[in-house]
């Protein structure tokens, strides 16, 4: 399990490199879940991604920096910082996302039939023992 999580981790990065290498899969993660949720808060955006408030305010400003991410006060209230994607940015998630598709792909390719079936169905599985939304249900994004 440890080596099949290896890979994964392994292609997601050569992806996130191959679009951009100044990237960080922590970095990615931001990306995903503002493309999944739209525009956020910083405290939702902790939340989301299971850490502090400053380490997500700090990955925020250097995405902010490369023009990947906005941040801007609240239509609602002046105390509250909202971040959502730019079109840079969601191009990244875009092009990260399909590039990881085709290199997943490749690998499940060299399987033997049966045994993508029983694939699909232990990841099923496993999506759902661990909470995770399976793919429709997070804009076709892929867990990095």
């Amino acid at each position: 399990m440890l080596t099949a999580s290896r890979l994964l981790v392994s292609l997601s990065a050569r992806s996130i490199a191959s679009v951009d290498d100044s990237i960080t899969i922590p970095q990615f993660r931001v990306l995903v879940v503002l493309e999944t949720h739209g525009p956020i808060n910083l405290a939702s955006l902790a939340q989301n991604l299971d850490v502090q408030p400053s380490t997500a305010t700090r990955m925020v400003d250097r995405l902010v920096f490369a023009d990947l991410i906005t941040r801007e006060a609240s239509p609602h209230s002046r105390r509250e910082l909202m971040v959502g994607l730019t079109r840079r940015g969601a191009a990244v998630v875009r092009e990260v996302t399909t590039r990881r598709r085709r290199e997943i792909a490749a690998v499940v390719e060299k399987m033997p039939p049966t045994t993508r079936v029983g694939l699909v169905r232990a990841l099923k599985a496993f999506t759902a023992a661990g909470a995770e939304p399976d793919a429709q249900t997070s804009l076709d994004m892929y867990w990095v």
